[in-house]
């Protein structure tokens, strides 16, 4: 699995670097040629692809790499921290946009009317941001890689760029060239609202926000299945990047032995660990049944 999760992500990453090099030779190049500052816009915004796209990699090889005795849990959240870098170059990004949109818009002299070629380009970034960002989502998703789904995410706001870029050339030849740096001011917002979302998803994996209720259900429907484990409860989950630990209390027989209650907890944990593959450690605390007390007391009284 871990093979598997190595290989995808390298090809998803080396598949968007190499797709957003060839597009901003192409944007930037056919922008200036069209007289197009949006698609110039979207030259600079599919850079910035690029940059994440290495960053995307550089906080999935991280996060690859096992636990030692300084990270006794891993590596994984550097995916997340990845995740947050990508949402400072893509605030930059949009600066630049923004600040480059305003001031054509102030100054409408020095805005030309785009030609065809920015229309034809705009309708090859559509084609080309769907294909591969749909791939590195579902790559991210499949391998549970928040930096590689962070990265798709990126990719995906290029095609409503692209889109918007399209309909700029079209209403700008038909007299309102003023659309041209309009469309490259809501580029730059588009790329300020993905940020955004990036930057929550990621600050969430890296608090502990509270997981879905269908992986606390899938966490004690493993632990109930186990033969002398009852009503597993107050289950919390940790997420590390890709992977996460979990913490639950399973209720048993009080007048278990030791030996036995050791044994029923270890299977428990066991049976959590192969039934869901991105739980990697799972500590579970043996409570005798119909003993009630207060978890939040750090001893029980």
């Amino acid at each position: 699995m871990e093979e598997y999760r190595t290989k995808a992500g390298t090809k998803a990453s080396v598949i968007a670097i190499v797709a957003n090099c060839i597009l901003t030779v192409l944007n930037i190049s056919v922008g200036i040629m069209s007289g197009s500052y949006a698609l110039v816009s979207e030259g600079a915004h599919t850079l910035s692809d690029v940059a994440t796209s290495v960053i995307a990699y550089i906080g999935f090889k991280i996060g690859q790499k096992p636990a030692d005795k300084e990270h006794p849990i891993g590596h994984g959240r550097a995916e997340a921290i990845s995740g947050l870098i990508i949402v400072i170059f893509l605030a930059l990004i949009s600066y630049e946009i923004i600040s480059g949109a305003f001031d054509k818009i102030l100054n409408p002299e020095l805005i030309t009317v785009p030609d065809t070629y920015a229309a034809i380009m705009a309708v090859f970034g559509i084609f080309v941001n769907y294909s591969i960002s749909e791939y590195i989502i579902r790559i991210g998703k499949e391998i549970n890689s928040p930096a590689i789904v962070a990265d798709g995410k990126h990719q995906k706001t290029d095609i409503l760029s692209s889109l918007a870029i399209l309909i700029g050339v079209v209403i700008s030849n038909l007299g309102y060239p003023i659309l041209d740096p309009i469309i490259g001011l809501i580029i730059g917002l588009l790329i300020i609202k993905t940020a955004y979302g990036i930057a929550k998803d990621n600050i969430d994996n890296i608090m502990g926000k509270v997981p879905s209720q269908e992986l606390i259900n899938k966490i004690k429907n493993a632990a109930e299945k186990t033969p002398d484990a009852y009503n597993a409860h107050n289950i919390k989950v940790d997420y590390f990047g890709s992977y996460a630990t979990a913490y639950l209390h399973v209720q048993l027989d009080g007048d278990l032995t030791l030996n036995e209650t050791h044994e029923i907890v270890h299977t428990v944990e066991n049976n959590i660990l192969r039934e869901i593959p991105e739980i990697k450690s799972v500590m579970v605390h043996a409570c005798p049944i119909g003993v009630e007390y207060n978890h939040e007391q750090k001893i029980d009284k």
